[in-house]
C-alpha cells in the first residue's frame, strides 16, 4: 500500500460524466489498497465565468472578494467528486483549503503557500476514506480565503503531496506527458518517459505549458516525484499500465545522463525586444534602465549590452509581448531623458527558441551545433542567453517553427534512444 496524490484539471472535471470517470479511476486506485488524496480544479471555464461576472460589475474588483468568488469553483468540484465516489460505494470526504488548513500569505489572487497541516487528512486516510481537497486556494493568517494564481491547482497538489510525504504526485491532464517539443509544431515529437526537475523547470519557464512553473519548483525543492499523464484514457485501464504511463519528473541521479544530451526544444512566441540606443557607458546604467521597468512589474528576460564606443553603448533586452507597450512608455517617460539616451526602438515580431538538457554539462559542442543548424536554415540569431542546461536564441518569429523542426532533427530527438 502506498500514498498517492491525484490532481485533475478543469477539462477532466468539465461535466458530471467526466467527474464520474474521475471517480471510477480514483476508486480503482483505492480498490488496489492505496491511500488517495485528490486535488481537482474547478470545472472547465468556471473560474473565467466567475471572474467575468465580477468584472461586469466593476473593472478592478477588490482582490479579497475576487478570491472569495473564484474559490467557489473548486469548492463545487470537490463536493461533486465526493458525491460521485460515494455513489460508487466509497467513503469520501471533501475539504476547502481553509478547512485543512492550507496556510498562505495574504497576497490576494497570487498567494504563496506557507504551511499545510496534515493531521485531519491523515486521520481520514487512516480511517479508509478518500480525501478530496480544493486546489488553487488556501487561507491567510487573518482567515481570509486566498487563491494561488492561474494554474495554482498544480502547485496545491504538489504541496499537499510533499506535506503528507506521498510516494508520487500524479498530474492528470489532457495531454499524455511531456514531449521533446510541441507535437503541433513537430509531428515527430516524442513523449519522454522521464525528465529531470531542472529540465522541466527550464522547459516550463521557456514556454512549455504542461505544468505551472511554481509546481515544478515545489516538486524540485521537496524532491517529490511528479508524473504527468492523461486523464482521457479508459479510467478502468490496468493499474500496472497506468503507474508507468506519462512522464515522470524525477531526480538527475535517477536517470542515465549519458543517454541524451538534449532533452527537448522549448519555444515562446510571445516575445518582444527593446533597445535603448546611445546609453552612457557608466557604472549603474543597467539598474537605471531596468529598475523602473521592474518597478512597473514587467518581467525582463534576455539582456545584452554592446561594447562601448566613444563612451556610448546600446542596451537590449526582451519582455513579454503583452508588456511591450507598457515597457516602452516607462522607458520614454522615466528613463530616456534621465540617463541621456539617444532613442528607444523595439520589435514585437520575435520569438525565443531554446535547447534544454542536463546532458549539456558533460557534452561539448552543443552551442556550435545549434548555431550551425540555424545558419544552414538561413535563420539569423538576434540574441543569445545560456545557463548550465539551456541555450536560448531570439529570432524573427516567422522562422520559429522552421528553427524548432530543424533543431529537433539535428539533435536526433525524433528517434527514441
Amino acid at each position: 500500500m502506498a500514498l498517492y496524490v491525484h490532481k485533475y484539471g478543469g477539462t477532466s472535471m468539465g461535466s458530471t460524466e467526466r467527474i464520474k470517470n474521475v471517480a471510477k479511476r480514483v476508486a480503482k486506485w483505492h480498490d488496489a489498497g492505496h491511500q488517495i488524496v485528490v486535488v481537482p480544479s474547478a470545472m472547465s471555464g468556471e473560474t473565467n465565468r466567475l471572474l467575468g461576472l465580477a468584472k461586469e460589475i466593476m473593472a478592478q474588483p477588490d482582490g479579497r472578494e475576487l478570491d472569495m468568488l473564484a474559490s467557489t469553483g473548486e469548492q463545487a468540484s470537490v463536493a461533486l467528486l465526493a458525491i460521485a465516489l460515494q455513489a460508487l460505494g466509497k467513503q469520501a470526504v471533501s475539504y476547502a483549503g481553509w478547512q485543512v488548513p492550507i496556510k498562505t500569505d495574504s497576497a490576494f489572487t497570487k498567494a504563496r503557500i506557507r504551511s499545510i497541516d496534515d493531521a485531519k487528512v491523515r486521520r481520514d486516510l487512516n480511517a479508509g476514506k478518500i480525501v478530496i481537497i480544493t486546489g488553487f486556494q488556501g487561507v491567510d493568517a487573518d482567515g481570509n480565503i486566498t487563491t494561488l494564481g492561474r494554474g495554482g491547482s498544480d502547485t496545491s497538489a504538489v504541496a499537499v503531496a510533499a506535506a503528507i510525504k506521498a510516494a508520487e504526485c500524479l498530474i492528470y491532464t489532457d495531454v499524455d506527458g511531456v514531449y521533446t517539443t510541441d507535437p503541433r509544431v513537430v509531428s515527430e515529437a516524442r513523449r519522454l518517459n522521464t525528465v529531470t526537475f531542472e529540465e522541466m523547470l527550464e522547459m516550463a519557464s521557456l514556454g512549455s505549458k504542461v505544468l505551472q512553473i511554481r509546481s515544478v519548483e515545489f516538486a524540485g525543492n521537496y524532491k517529490m516525484p511528479t508524473r504527468v499523464l492523461s486523464s482521457l484514457t479508459d479510467p478502468l485501464m490496468p493499474l500496472a499500465e497506468e503507474t508507468i504511463s506519462g512522464t515522470l519528473i524525477s531526480f538527475e541521479e535517477d536517470t542515465n545522463m549519458e543517454q541524451a544530451t538534449i532533452t527537448g526544444i522549448a519555444f515562446s512566441r510571445d516575445e518582444a525586444k527593446i533597445t535603448v540606443l546611445g546609453v552612457p557607458d557608466r557604472p549603474g546604467i543597467a539598474y537605471q534602465i531596468l529598475g523602473p521597468v521592474a518597478d512597473a512589474n514587467i518581467e525582463v528576460d534576455m539582456i545584452i549590452q554592446n561594447q562601448s564606443v566613444d563612451g556610448k553603448t546600446d542596451f537590449t533586452f526582451t519582455v513579454p509581448r503583452a508588456e511591450y507597450a507598457k515597457a516602452v512608455d516607462v522607458l520614454n517617460n522615466s528613463v530616456k531623458a534621465h540617463i541621456g539616451a539617444a532613442s528607444i526602438n523595439g520589435d514585437t515580431k520575435v520569438s525565443k527558441v531554446s535547447v534544454v538538457g542536463v546532458g549539456m554539462r558533460s557534452h561539448v559542442g552543443i552551442a556550435s551545433q545549434m548555431f550551425r543548424t540555424l545558419s544552414e536554415e538561413g535563420v539569423n540569431i538576434q540574441m543569445i542567453s545560456t545557463s548550465e542546461i539551456k541555450i536560448s536564441v531570439l529570432i524573427d518569429e516567422k522562422y520559429m517553427e522552421l528553427a524548432v523542426r530543424a533543431l529537433h532533427k539535428a539533435f536526433d530527438l525524433d528517434s527514441a534512444k
